[in-house]
């Protein structure tokens, strides 16, 4: 290993993950482990490009030294970023698994138990058959899950950084909340909130910002699709942001119009699901307990509405597709999993079809202490926001602005002429005020 000092976190932070991944080998009977997943590869090297589409592995043997297999390109990233010393990259030209299946031999594990990722996203099917077939002197075991084991509770230095991914998460919800206005586009509001996330430090998330307007709200995982946002409508926003792949995510929701008694009692129904989850949740009860205390709440309500996913999951380190961690925990009913110290969750008390046809939500982001839970976003107002005085709706107008809210003092620009007299309309006034001048003097003058 090459001990720097320029990584995410401090190089016995990656001593202590690889030690523990190698004490869950040796209690798994595994001689190497050879890990696909990106996250867990960022996890326990740093190691982090776009261009994981193509195959790429970490070979942890029990008593050696760990090496990776890289596309060539990709090369740069591990001596750029990671404590890894040794690559065996392959061409584009070339063949990956043949590469792996070399290296193996290279390193004396051609005969050994290897434990490898059978689920992951990333190690395909006809790759792993390929595997299975070439390695022929040794003996494959499944070990899914073997690094996610220790991702589960966030070390101190981990929860920091999703402190400062908080701070990216608060902005753009915040730009959100700003740019949010009848005749502005779902796109304008999206733009917006990535723009804010950026400039407040965070980096390019594993999914973009949900923005969804009135009817719209209801499709599942939508985002802006360029709807103009009408007066009296809700636009339901989850913000996700991120550092050092690292994440927070958030879900509010934006009134243009009065707030009708159905969407009140929704806003009060999810603060007190949190409410609940912030007083109860602490190291030893279940995630069925969870997912309980969440669900009986949001199920108890008369206006139509319901929980129809899960109530919450894991979340930290993530790569497109997902910003979550819910293949290492989800709360839902049934599970068994004690929570402990560390672990960090995404709790969702969203309501679906609150009058039949309306979304909305509100979230927060949470980790376990040794006697309870905390948020990340302390402070954050969990009301709806509001706004009742947004009558501009239908501006048949195309603005060339660069950003949403230019686009809302364009729109405000219009209705200010809109209900402003006009040049014509001020000197008709203007003539009849002479004229009520001059007959008050005819008047006082006869008399």
């Amino acid at each position: 290993m090459k001990q720097r000092d320029d990584m995410t976190f401090p190089f016995a932070e990656y001593e202590r993950r690889l030690n523990e991944l190698r004490q869950r080998m040796q209690k798994r009977l595994l001689d190497a482990v050879i890990i696909t997943d990106p996250e867990n590869l960022m996890y326990l090297t740093d190691y982090q490009t776009t261009g994981y589409s193509y195959f790429q592995a970490l070979i942890v043997p029990l008593d050696d030294e760990p090496f990776m297999i890289t596309r060539k390109m990709e090369e740069s990233n591990v001596h750029a970023r990671t404590w890894v010393e040794k690559t065996r990259p392959y061409p584009d030209t070339g063949d990956a698994i043949q590469m792996l299946i070399e290296s193996l031999r290279e390193f004396g594990l051609s005969n050994k138990v290897l434990g490898y990722e059978r689920n992951s996203y990333f190690f395909p099917a006809y790759h792993q058959d390929y595997l299975h077939t070439a390695f022929t002197d040794g003996r494959l075991m499944d070990c899914f899950g073997i690094v996610e084991e220790g991702r589960a509770c966030k070390s101190e230095v981990e929860l920091e950084i999703m402190r400062i991914a908080a701070k990216a998460t608060i902005a753009g919800m915040q730009a959100g909340f700003e740019a949010v206005h009848p005749g502005v586009t779902e796109n304008e509001i999206g733009a917006a909130i990535s723009e804010a996330m950026f400039r407040a430090g965070g980096e390019p998330p594993a999914v973009m910002p949900y923005v969804t307007s009135g009817p719209r709200s209801m499709i599942g995982h939508a985002t802006w699709e360029g709807r103009k946002v009408q007066a009296g409508e809700h636009v339901f926003l989850e913000v996700g942001g991120c550092y050092r792949r690292y994440h927070t995510a958030m879900m509010r929701t934006v009134v243009c119009g009065e707030l009708s008694d159905s969407m009140y009692k929704a806003q009060e129904i999810m603060k007190n699901a949190l409410c609940q989850v912030r007083a109860e949740l602490r190291p030893g009860m279940t995630v069925s307990d969870a997912d309980n205390l969440v669900r009986t709440i949001i199920t108890e309500n008369d206006i139509g509405a319901r929980l129809i996913t899960r109530s919450g999951y894991s979340i930290g380190i993530a790569f497109p597709p997902s910003w979550d961690e819910g293949y290492i925990i989800s709360l839902k009913q049934g599970d068994s999993t004690i929570l402990e110290p560390g672990m960090t969750f995404h709790i969702i008390p969203w309501m679906w079809g609150v009058d039949g046809d309306k979304t909305c939500g509100t979230s927060d982001t949470i980790y376990i202490t040794d006697t309870g839970c905390a948020s990340f976003f302390d402070g954050m107002d969990e009301d709806f926001i509001v706004k009742p005085n947004t009558e501009i709706k239908d501006i048949d107008l195309a603005f060339p602005t660069e950003n949403a809210q230019q686009t809302v003092q364009a729109l405000k620009k219009v209705k200010q002429e809109k209900t402003s007299p006009t040049k014509k309309e001020k000197k008709a006034d203007k003539s009849l005020r002479i004229k009520h001048a001059a007959k008050e003097t005819k008047a006082s003058k006869k008399a």
